[in-house]
């Protein structure tokens, strides 16, 4: 059991959002071991929500070109509303996110025409040779996007530990009727985000930097006592 621990421990510590790929395949017999692996997440009511659209070869590319083409001509339209605000400790982690992503790839304070070109990047999806748009039936309403939520942190995790590389990109969801169109999904089942995926390229520099996470002090509230 300590094992297993060690092993699952060192996978959430290896996983990171990875923002730039090489340009090879993955196997399919992977993507399909990837997946069900990550379908072993519980969920409520064992609704498995999820339903992916992966790409491969030409078909990112042709998404790639039609994802970035609506991201310069459209207004974002997702299909859940995005959060209200970052206030608080949110504000303050995603700030640092954004610099520690900027200052990996040279960009500087106040270079706005460098940071809208980063930001297109999610667009390109980072060069990955796959993309999974992931969506969840529309009448289970929060909690069909909390399962699939579940699913998703479970398919990186299954991904880190057979070698590829992932990032989820809830950027893609903003241009919720492109992605619907392109993959003709039904109007029932809302498009949540992204995972594009892949091989890692080591040496870009986006993926020198890696963010931190929240001690259990600001995590855990414990009520009552075990003595």
């Amino acid at each position: 059991m300590q094992r297993d621990f060690e092993a699952f421990n060192a996978l959430m510590h290896s996983r990171h959002s990875c923002r730039g790929f090489k340009p090879d395949p993955v196997p399919q017999e992977v993507i399909e071991r990837i997946t069900l692996a990550a379908s072993r997440v519980p969920t409520w009511c064992n609704a498995q929500p999820w339903q992916l659209h992966i790409t491969r070869g030409t078909e990112t590319d042709r998404f790639r070109t039609a994802l970035q083409k609506a991201a310069t001509t459209q207004a974002p339209q997702p299909d859940m509303a995005w959060p209200r605000r970052y206030e608080g400790v949110y504000k303050d982690r995603r700030r640092t996110c954004g610099f520690q992503l900027y200052d990996s790839v040279g960009i500087t304070k106040g270079d706005r025409q460098g940071s809208a070109a980063q930001m297109m990047e999610n667009y390109a999806l980072f060069g990955a040779p796959h993309v999974a748009i992931v969506t969840s039936e529309d009448d289970l309403g929060p909690y069909g996007a909390m399962d699939c939520g579940g699913f998703i942190a479970a398919f990186t995790v299954a991904a880190q530990a057979a070698g590829v590389a992932s990032i989820p990109q809830a950027a893609v969801a903003a241009f919720a009727p492109t992605v619907r169109a392109f993959f003709d999904i039904p109007a029932g089942r809302n498009i949540l985000c992204a995972i594009s995926f892949g091989y890692e390229d080591p040496d870009h520099p986006a993926n020198g930097f890696r963010t931190e996470r929240a001690g259990l002090g600001e995590i855990i509230h414990w009520h009552g006592s075990d003595t």
